[in-house]
């Protein structure tokens, strides 16, 4: 039999709108900025709207967006963002149908396993953090994940980017809570890069910035707008609609809505510096008005986000969603469930970045056990997206011989030379026989994981810095510490070597 040439693997992809359904949500978020307008309560913000001959309610500070503005910005704003790690060496596309996870931002609490109870973290959980993120294969960039009670609260953005620095080369997903960090944030980047030059031509960094839903951007929200697209960091969109409460109650009229809030973000970023780097995104809810929670695994949220990502993807953006989380407060079935479902939907999407592994308990606590497993979970959907291969041709004809069962598959070349690339190997889900198992203990999942971390944590080393280089940062932190009333940091290692 002659060979025929190998054909094209086909990605796997999930839609879940039309073209002309994608095309009226973006009409109506064009009209609704133009005939509702927007709130803006930042006056630099009302300055280039006004300059850019936009109509504006000086008493409310509401701006009517044009049309044809929105589509002049759409035009200058790129279709990829590249990031680099610490050492600029490893480049990552935001954009396409590229996927790249990360725990998310910022939780307020972390789940202690022993106890089974959550609990404000300090500085020695950011460590441990940053330290499993970095070792986590699947998890592409790392996130200011976790909010430090032991430092004051003015600090704790810049706080937290200054872990995240010392303990991983990854990119990083972070953001300012206050308009004052910004300043000393983009200082951290630029020392590790060696100075503003190089740190904008390679981007460490996204900066995650949430508009006030139903349509208003605040005045720290746009402030981070500003300053990010001046200094060409990255600016993550991250719209928070809850259907019912703070959006329309139809997924559909949610879409409308997020999409209007994003090209509102989006044109505020390009007034202040055409060609500045935008990532459609966001962090709505299928909100739940039995419980008045916003459940992120609920698969009405998932089904949000997937089409939000299509309207992304339509306007040529990068693209960013919450998913692969879960609403459980620890880690059990549920867990696994929403989290499994939705970082498969996020992937089958073509989300560039997807926020949320480790995430529990409505984006408000982290586990480290969780991040564990969903590395794993991460690892299954990118082989996923690797889709059915044709290896070779013929694919199976010439493997039988004369009596096909005396073929023997263990022992045959052809299981040699394909079988690590054509499979995964999980670390943590359990593919023993029911006696080997219960000889190892009986453990559960949740306790493999426990020991996983343990493991990663004592014998993991995270690609460290120069000693010069954690002078300067923690000198840059120590000011910053200064300010805010803080006489010395919080005991680090790595930075009191």
């Amino acid at each position: 039999m002659s060979a025929r040439p190998l054909l094209p693997v086909l990605r796997p992809r999930v839609e879940l709108l039309s073209r002309p359904f994608i095309e009226q949500i973006i009409d109506e978020a064009l009209t609704l900025l133009g005939l509702h307008g927007l709130l803006v309560e930042n006056e630099e913000a009302l300055k280039l709207f006004r300059e850019a001959d936009q109509d504006v309610d000086a008493a409310s500070g509401r701006v009517f967006i044009k049309r044809e503005l929105v589509e002049q910005c759409l035009r200058t704003v790129p279709s990829s963002v590249t990031l680099y790690d610490r050492s600029g060496r490893t480049s990552f596309v935001v954009g396409g149908d590229e996927v790249h996870f990360d725990p998310g931002s910022a939780a307020v609490t972390i789940l202690d396993p022993s106890a089974s109870k959550i609990r404000r973290p300090e500085t020695a959980d950011l460590v441990r953090f940053v330290r499993l993120t970095d070792a986590l294969p699947h998890l592409h960039f790392q996130s200011t994940g976790l909010v430090s009670g032991d430092v004051p609260e003015g600090m704790a953005d810049v706080y937290r980017l200054y872990i995240g620095l010392l303990h991983s080369p990854k990119p990083v997903v972070t953001g300012t809570f206050r308009m004052e960090s910004f300043a000393p944030m983009r200082e951290l980047l630029a020392s590790v890069r060696g100075g503003e030059k190089n740190r904008a031509q390679k981007p460490l960094a996204i900066f995650d910035a949430c508009p006030s839903p139903p349509l208003k951007w605040s005045r720290l929200t746009c402030q981070s707008l500003l300053d990010c697209s001046r200094a060409m960091i990255p600016s993550e969109l991250i719209s928070m609609g809850m259907t019912g409460a703070t959006s329309p109650v139809t997924l559909a009229g949610t879409l409308v809505q997020h999409t209007a809030e994003n090209l509102a973000g989006l044109v505020i970023c390009q007034l202040a510096r055409p060609g500045a780097p935008v990532i459609f995104g966001g962090s709505p809810s299928s909100f739940d008005m039995r419980k008045g929670t916003t459940p992120m695994g609920a698969v009405e949220t998932m089904m949000i986000d997937m089409s939000y990502a299509q309207v992304g993807k339509h306007l040529r953006l990068p693209t960013h969603a919450y998913m692969g989380l879960s609403d459980a407060k620890v880690n059990d079935s549920q867990a696994g469930l929403e989290t499994g479902l939705g970082a498969v939907l996020a992937a089958l999407a073509g989300i560039n970045v997807v926020s949320g592994a480790g995430m529990m308990n409505f984006e408000s606590c982290q586990s480290l056990e969780k991040l564990a497993i969903d590395d794993e979970i991460c690892g299954m959907a990118y082989r996923l997206l690797r889709g059915v291969a044709h290896r070779e041709d013929p694919m199976a004809v010439h493997l039988y011989e004369a009596s096909a069962s005396k073929t023997n598959f263990l022992a045959h070349p052809h299981t040699r030379k394909w079988y690590r690339l054509e499979h995964s190997f999980p670390a943590l889900a359990d593919r023993d026989t029911y006696d080997a198992w219960a000889e190892l203990g009986k453990k559960t999942m949740a306790d493999r994981a426990a020991d996983r971390v343990k493991s990663i944590l004592k014998e993991h080393q995270p690609e460290l810095l120069s000693d010069d280089m954690l002078r300067t940062l923690r000198d840059i932190m120590t000011r910053t510490a200064h300010g805010h009333g803080l006489p010395s940091l919080p005991l680090d290692k790595q930075a009191d070597r």
